[in-house]
C-alpha cells in the first residue's frame, strides 16, 4: 500500500505555529492591559456614584431628621419638617454639584 504524500511540508507548519503563537501571546498582552486600564476606571467610576448616592440621601434623611426635631420641641409641625428636608436637598445638590465640577485625579 502506498502512502499519499503529506501536503504540507513539516517546516512550513511549524513556522505557522509559531507565527499563531506569538499572535496569540500578543493579543493576550494587550487583553490584559486594556482590562488593567478598565478595571481602575470602572472602580472610581464606582466609588464616585457611591458617594453621589450617600450625598444625596445624607442629606434628605439629615434634613428630614432635624426637621423632625425641630417641630417635636417647637411644636411647628409640618413646618420645620418641610424647612428642613428642602434645605437638605439644596444642600446635598450643591455638594454633588461640587463634586462633579472638580478635575478628575
Amino acid at each position: 500500500m502506498s502512502e499519499e504524500p503529506s501536503r504540507h511540508d513539516p517546516v512550513e507548519e511549524d513556522a505557522r505555529i509559531d507565527a499563531l503563537d506569538t499572535r496569540l501571546k500578543a493579543a493576550k498582552e494587550r487583553e490584559e492591559a486594556r482590562n488593567r486600564t478598565q478595571a481602575h476606571g470602572a472602580d472610581a467610576n464606582y466609588r464616585m456614584g457611591n458617594r453621589v448616592l450617600a450625598e444625596l440621601l445624607g442629606g434628605l434623611v439629615g434634613g428630614a431628621l432635624i426637621g423632625w426635631v425641630i417641630d417635636w420641641f417647637a411644636g411647628t409641625s409640618p413646618w420645620g419638617l418641610l424647612v428642613m428636608l428642602f434645605m437638605g436637598t439644596v444642600v446635598a445638590f450643591r455638594n454633588i454639584i461640587r463634586m462633579s465640577n472638580r478635575p478628575p485625579d
